[in-house]
């Protein structure tokens, strides 16, 4: 069935079922391509579309929700039929709302037609160059570990019978390579990411020459002693650690007991140098989005400015429970997901300082590269982290001996206290994500264990 006749169809259901009834629609569709190569040769290949169509109902203040990927007339019952049921199965108290719609929303260009032009054997010998060229980087490399480009495409259509009915497409390209330097018994591996919405921005080869260098320059890689050290975070880790950490900014969550800032705005919470920044129109980023999770029109807004919590992140229902306005950040992961709330584009903005002027201002401390052990070795509601690190001394501001084999230790909520300058090289090379970015941040100090 057409798609526009099958939501008509929907609503006139859900219409039918009794007075007082609101429905909505949120319809998915998508591609996706991955290419990963060995040794010059295609190891793994991927291609899929997908589509998918989200029904949500309201009524009496409940919502409840059902899904499908077939677009027919038994579809149609089922949907009205389960979401139905399952809004009278909610025992939560808390009102649920479903959105008519802003007056207007921004208009983004998120979607790149020299991404979308790209064909499957362009990527391919994308891959294979990359991989190449980071063989070539030096004698040291002597393995290409992973290697792959990959490519999304997303689009989504939100329609209700409140008068909601937005619509966004967004496209994204994106590769990484991870390399092994050895020299006699010594081995490290290095990391590098890149996403794009213009491939022609892209240079493999100052991919594949990061990849390396990081690689090679780890490869004398020692513990330190054990004790409390200056730490300049290095800006793909601290942006690791934001993403590891964004949920103690949802108002979700500080409603429900998961984080320390339930009302805390207005407080000073971080180092008068932090500003945090959630901004859902930036260029060349998949999250970025004109409307929430539930259609609201998203807005560039500052969580955290001077230091001070301005808000915490909200979506329709806890901004209704807190009495303030959604900062538009409903979120669903997926057409049958419900909605929830998370940040779109979020990170420290950054200053005009250069990454050596950081490297002196710290002195003497620690540089940290890597992190590791996200998953395991940090609580994202305490905000205690305890993990596995590598990186390289500072001393006298410079760069001197690599490091690894030690554990880095901190909480977060005092991290963010304890930040004493922020760097300009703002990045959003975080692994698996374009989302989380940040400059590098010198923190004042962190536990090591160590030798």
């Amino acid at each position: 069935m057409e798609r526009n006749e099958f939501v008509r169809r929907l609503f006139a259901r859900a219409g039918e079922a009794g007075e007082g009834i609101a429905s909505e629609v949120c319809y998915e569709s998508g591609s996706s391509f991955e290419v990963s190569v060995k040794d010059g040769e295609i190891l793994q290949y991927s291609v899929s579309d997908s589509t998918g169509l989200g029904f949500r109902v309201l009524r009496n203040g409940r919502t409840g929700t059902a899904s499908t990927q077939i677009l027919d007339e038994e579809a149609v019952a089922q949907l009205v039929d389960g979401a139905l049921e399952n809004a009278a199965l909610v025992e939560s108290e808390d009102e649920q709302f479903m959105f008519p719609g802003s007056p207007e929303y921004p208009k983004l260009a998120l979607f790149s037609p020299a991404v979308e032009a790209m064909t499957a054997a362009e990527k391919i010998g994308m891959a294979k160059r990359l991989e190449q060229l980071a063989l070539r980087q030096d004698p040291r490399i002597q393995q290409v570990e992973e290697c792959a480009v990959f490519s999304s495409s997303d689009a989504r259509t939100m329609t209700n019978t409140l008068g909601l009915n937005v619509s966004t497409e967004v496209n994204l390209l994106g590769g990484y390579v991870v390399v092994v330097a050895r020299e006699g018994e010594k081995v490290n591996t290095g990391f590098k990411v890149f996403f794009t919405s213009d491939p022609a921005q892209v240079d493999l080869e100052a991919v594949a020459k990061a990849a390396a260098k990081e690689a090679i320059d780890g490869l004398d890689g020692a513990p330190v002693p054990s004790g409390r050290y200056r730490v300049l975070l290095r800006n793909d880790v601290a942006g690791n650690l934001l993403a590891t950490f964004a949920g103690i900014f949802s108002a979700d969550n500080a409603q429900r007991g998961l984080s320390r800032l339930k009302g805390r705005e207005g407080e000073r919470i971080a180092a008068e140098c932090v500003t945090l920044m959630d901004d859902p129109h930036r260029a060349g980023s998949a999250s970025s989005t004109p409307f929430d999770g539930e259609g609201v029109a998203t807005r560039v807004k500052a969580v955290i400015e001077g230091g001070r919590l301005n808000t915490l992140l909200h979506n329709l229902k806890t901004a209704r429970k807190q009495g303030v306005e959604t900062t538009a950040n409903a979120a669903r992961e997926s057409y049958a997901s419900g909605v929830g709330v998370a940040p779109t584009n979020f990170y420290f903005a950054p200053s005009d300082t250069g990454f050596d002027d950081m490297l002196e201002q710290t002195g003497d401390g620690l540089l940290i590269t890597d992190l590791q052990g996200m998953h395991a070795g940090a609580n994202p509601i305490t905000g205690d982290f305890s993990l596995a690190a590598k990186g390289f001394r500072i001393e006298g501001g410079r760069l001197t001996a690599p490091v690894n084999q030690i554990t880095v230790a901190g909480n977060y909520y005092e991290l963010l206290a304890d930040i004493e300058a922020v760097g300009g090289d703002l990045d959003f090379r975080s692994p698996g994500t374009s989302c989380f970015g940040s400059p590098s941040l010198l923190v004042k100090g962190l536990s090591v264990a160590g030798a």
